[in-house]
């Protein structure tokens, strides 16, 4: 074989190299179902011996979770959306950023955070913990977090906010019955008035009861 049909090796630094092999990986389990992308498939993707990829990431349930938290766990909110304006300003501008970094990747966060996910209980575990913190990221950045993020009833708003959000990207990127318009202006609207029109009877709305404890026993006792 003659020097100009070898694979051409390009030489780059652990993170840059890192950041390749997450970013093949994230194109091809949105292309295909896990059961049918493998190691060895993502190291051809990403010019690397295989051997590298386990030694960056482990095997492949391991990068395939680095995924999962990448989709859900976006960072850069703070960074790239200003928190200046009106309540309406800044919910917009959250919003369209947010469905600008979804849109660069749409398939892939459609699989893994739909039906076509891996059962797995460590999936699980990171998409709650993902709707936990955009729970209190959205509360911050509205400028909530002072005034009731320490309520435990807004933080379950704003992840069972987080399940429509969701639910309306698949109806985008998958479905197609929404389009980017329809699915700015559902999500807008709705956490506007989450805000603005449903936190505020929750202070005049008892919380949900908490369960009495438990008597002790008295078996030990009256045995006696």
């Amino acid at each position: 074989m003659s020097s100009a049909d070898a694979p051409r090796w390009t030489r780059l630094e652990p993170d840059a190299r890192r950041e390749q092999i997450l970013a093949c990986a994230t194109r091809l389990f949105g292309e295909r179902p896990y059961a049918d992308v493998s190691t060895t498939d993502i190291a051809r993707e990403a010019g690397v011996a295989r051997g590298l990829l386990n030694h960056y990431f482990g095997q492949k349930r391991d990068l395939y979770l680095k995924v999962v938290k990448r989709m859900l766990l976006m960072p850069g909110l703070e960074e790239k959306v200003s928190a200046t304006g009106t309540l309406r300003q800044r919910v917009e501008r959250s919003v369209e950023w947010y469905l600008d970094t979804v849109a660069a990747h749409g398939k892939t966060y459609v699989a893994v955070t739909g039906a076509g996910s891996i059962a797995d209980p460590e999936v699980e575990r990171i998409i709650a913990e993902a709707d936990d913190v955009a729970a209190a990221k959205t509360l911050q950045f509205l400028g909530l977090k002072v005034e009731v993020g320490s309520d435990a009833r807004h933080r379950a708003m704003m992840r069972s906010y987080a399940g429509l959000v969701k639910s309306t990207i698949r109806e985008w990127i998958r479905g197609g019955t929404l389009s980017r318009e329809d699915a700015h202006l559902l999500l807008s609207e709705s956490l506007i008035t989450i805000v603005r029109d449903v936190f505020p009877h929750l202070h005049q709305q008892p919380g949900p009861e908490r369960p009495a404890p438990k008597a002790a026993s008295k078996r030990g006792k009256d045995a006696k």
